[in-house]
């Protein structure tokens, strides 16, 4: 398990936004990623019945869709012990296989950091 007081200060930020998203939206997932030039996108699950993504794909879209050439990092929140191939692959996408994807409870506790790779 990691330290998330370990934490550099602008990861926990993603993380805390990724948190506050989950909770104020009641999604099962809240996410957060922040481009090359340290914006941050923040996004929950997206459930409409024509159209289903998770959280960090949504913030990955996010970000795509308002100009980021790539991604310094991602993160997280879900009850989920790990990010799915899914998520993974969308941050490689844009980030590149070394990106650290933080996984974290629902309290923000990161519990896993793993790349995009």
């Amino acid at each position: 398990m990691a330290d998330s007081n370990a934490l550099d200060p602008e990861n926990r930020k993603i993380v805390t936004l990724a948190r506050s998203a989950r909770a104020r939206n009641g999604v099962p997932e809240g996410a957060a990623v922040r481009d090359e030039t340290g914006r941050t996108y923040v996004a929950g699950t997206v459930a409409l019945e024509s159209l289903k993504l998770s959280a960090l794909q949504t913030a990955v879209a996010m970000a795509v869709a308002s100009g980021a050439k790539s991604l310094e990092a991602a993160a997280v929140v879900t009850e989920a012990e790990d990010a799915s191939a899914e998520d993974r692959a969308a941050v490689r996408d844009l980030g590149g296989p070394q990106t650290p994807v933080l996984v974290a409870g629902p309290d923000g506790t990161v519990r896993v950091t793993v790349t995009a790779g």
